[in-house]
C-alpha cells in the first residue's frame, strides 16, 4: 500500500514538473512553429528567449507589477526577432546565419544590462502564483499536472486549441501554409507573402519573448547571464520532432520537459551519477528524438530559402 502511495506521489510530482518544464519550450515553440510554416527558419530563438527573460525581469523589477513585466518580455522577444525578420525578409539574407549571430549579440547585450542592474543590490521580483482548478485538479496522476498551474499555463492551453483550428480551418491558415511551401506561387495567386511573413515574425517574436519570460515571472522570480541555457535550441528540435505541426510540437515539447525534469528528480533521489551526467539527459533525449525522426520529411519546402520577389 506505501509503495503504491510513493508510486503515485512520485509520478504526480514528476508529471506536474513535466508540465512546468515544458511551457518555456511549447510557448517558443508555438511561435517558431508560425514562422517556419511561412518558409522562414529562426535558429536565434534562443536569443529571442533570453531578451524576453531579460525585459520581463526589468519591466517586472522596475515597475513592481508582473504584467507590465510580460509585455516588457513580449516586447523584447518581438525587437530580437524583427531584427532577424529585417535582415531575411527584407535584406534577403541567410537564415542560419542571422540567427546564430541574434543568439550571440543578445547573450552580449543581457549580460551588459544586467550588470549595470546588478550593480543596484541582489534583485527578487514574485513569481505568478498557481490557480487551481476545481474538479479537474483532482484527477488522479494528471489533474494536478495539468490544472493547478499558472495563468500563462491556461492560456498556452487556448493558443494551441486556436493554432490547431487556425492551420486546419482558416483560409489564413491556409495561406502560411501556402507561402512556407510555394511563396513565388503563393504571391502569384494573391497572397501578400511579405506581409505574412512579418505578421509570422511579430507573432515569433512575442511567443519566443514570453518563454522566456515564463522562466522569470512564472519559475524563478530572478534574472541571470545565459538562463536560457540551450532551450532555445531545444525550441527548433521540438519543432523538427512534432513535424512542424501544434499538436506534434506540443507532444514533443513534453518530452523534453519530462527529461529535464527526470534529470533533476534523479539528483534530488541521490542516483549515484555525476549530476554532469544527469544534466545531460535532455540533449541525449533530443539527439536520440532527431535521429529517430530523420528520415520522416516533413518541414515546408521553401524553409529557410529567402524569398526575392522577382528573382528565380
Amino acid at each position: 500500500m506505501l509503495e503504491q502511495i510513493f508510486t503515485l506521489t512520485f509520478f504526480t510530482a514528476f508529471l506536474t514538473a513535466t508540465v512546468r518544464m515544458a511551457i518555456p519550450l511549447l510557448y517558443a515553440g508555438l511561435g517558431e512553429v508560425f514562422l517556419e510554416r511561412t518558409g522562414i527558419l529562426n535558429i536565434g530563438m534562443e536569443g529571442v528567449m533570453l531578451g524576453g527573460a531579460f525585459f520581463s525581469f526589468a519591466g517586472a523589477y522596475y515597475s513592481n507589477n508582473l504584467f507590465i513585466g510580460l509585455l516588457c518580455g513580449m516586447l523584447g522577444g518581438f525587437m530580437v526577432s524583427a531584427i532577424h525578420g529585417f535582415l531575411t525578409i527584407k535584406l534577403g539574407q541567410n537564415q542560419s546565419v542571422s540567427g546564430i549571430a541574434l543568439n550571440i549579440f543578445m547573450l552580449g547585450v543581457t549580460s551588459f544590462l544586467y550588470k549595470l542592474m546588478a550593480s543596484e543590490s541582489y534583485q527578487q521580483i514574485p513569481t505568478l502564483s498557481t490557480i487551481k482548478i476545481p474538479v479537474l485538479s483532482e484527477i488522479p496522476l494528471i489533474g494536478n499536472a495539468l490544472f493547478n498551474q499558472d495563468l500563462l499555463t491556461y492560456v498556452l492551453y487556448l493558443l494551441i486549441i486556436a493554432a490547431v483550428i487556425f492551420y486546419k480551418r482558416t483560409a489564413h491558415g491556409l495561406a502560411f501554409t501556402a507561402i512556407g511551401e510555394n511563396p513565388r506561387a503563393a504571391d502569384a495567386a494573391g497572397i501578400p507573402v511579405y506581409k505574412y511573413q512579418w505578421i509570422a515574425i511579430a507573432v515569433n517574436g512575442m511567443l519566443g519573448g514570453i518563454g522566456g519570460a515564463t522562466l522569470v515571472l512564472v519559475q524563478l522570480g530572478k534574472f541571470s547571464e545565459n538562463m536560457i541555457s540551450g532551450r532555445g535550441y531545444i525550441v527548433l528540435a521540438a519543432v523538427i520532432l512534432g513535424r512542424y505541426t501544434p499538436i506534434g510540437m506540443f507532444g514533443a515539447a513534453l518530452i523534453f520537459g519530462g527529461a529535464n525534469a527526470l534529470q533533476i528528480r534523479l539528483q534530488a533521489m541521490g542516483v549515484a551519477l555525476p549530476s554532469q551526467a544527469l544534466a545531460m539527459l535532455p540533449y541525449v533525449i533530443t539527439l536520440i528524438a532527431l535521429l529517430l525522426s530523420a528520415r520522416k520529411k516533413s518541414e515546408p519546402e521553401s524553409l529557410g530559402v529567402p524569398y526575392i520577389r522577382g528573382s528565380r
